[in-house]
């Protein structure tokens, strides 16, 4: 693991610790945290060690403050310093999944809704469809336009959708997808879910129905 920094991306990336596999993870985190969550280094290094490269970056809001909620109207900004550190993968191999937790995820499904060249598939973890206690502000405008097979990891207790709104909503979604739920979790999945998140990870992006697996 070493510091990243290039014009707007700042975090840390993980060499393959074994054969790689010419696939890379870009990943962020959710709106109140940073790419030191432990959730996201625990991802980073399940990740890596199974032969990816991976990015784990702070979006540009945080790379401006250290703590803080993101800055209201300039969520196009975060989306801008995804498309930087996806670029960046690409330098290194030739399939990125572009992913994160929370607003990151949010962020990343709508910078590849914006962008269906940006990247090859999303791992979404803890989608905030919507608000807590909030149902009817949804937030999965953009879904028809995703083109990226999309994983999505998610607690049974998770207030920002449950899994039975989140099947509803995924059904909007055009690529291939798929929902994989994490009993008794809430919104901040635990990092010994990392292995489990891998494996979902790899079986869903060596399914034969996805052209891009290979």
């Amino acid at each position: 693991m070493k510091r990243f920094e290039q014009e707007m991306i700042s975090g840390f990336l993980h060499e393959p610790s074994q054969s790689p596999l010419n696939k890379g993870l870009v990943i962020t985190h959710g709106a109140g945290s940073n790419c030191e969550s432990p959730l996201l280094r625990a991802v980073a290094e399940a990740f890596a060690e199974a032969g990816f490269h991976v990015l784990r970056c702070d979006l540009p809001y945080r790379q401006k403050r250290p703590t803080g909620p993101p800055i209201p109207g300039q969520s196009g900004k975060d989306r801008e310093g995804l498309a930087a550190a996806v670029s960046a993968m690409r330098t290194m191999v030739p399939f990125v999944m572009l992913g994160g937790h929370s607003y990151g995820g949010r962020q990343a499904s709508m910078l590849t809704a914006e962008n269906a060249a940006v990247a090859d598939s999303l791992l979404l973890l803890s989608y905030p469809l919507h608000p807590p206690r909030k149902p009817e502000q949804l937030r999965n405008g953009h879904f028809g336009e995703l083109r990226a097979p999309c994983l999505f990891i998610h607690g049974t207790r998770d207030p920002f959708a449950s899994i039975e709104e989140l099947q509803s909503a995924t059904q909007a979604i055009p690529a291939r997808h798929h929902l994989v739920p994490c009993e008794k979790a809430g919104h901040e999945l635990s990092p010994q879910l990392a292995p489990a998140i891998l494996r979902e990870a790899l079986s869903f992006l060596a399914d034969p129905l996805n052209p891009s697996a290979s």
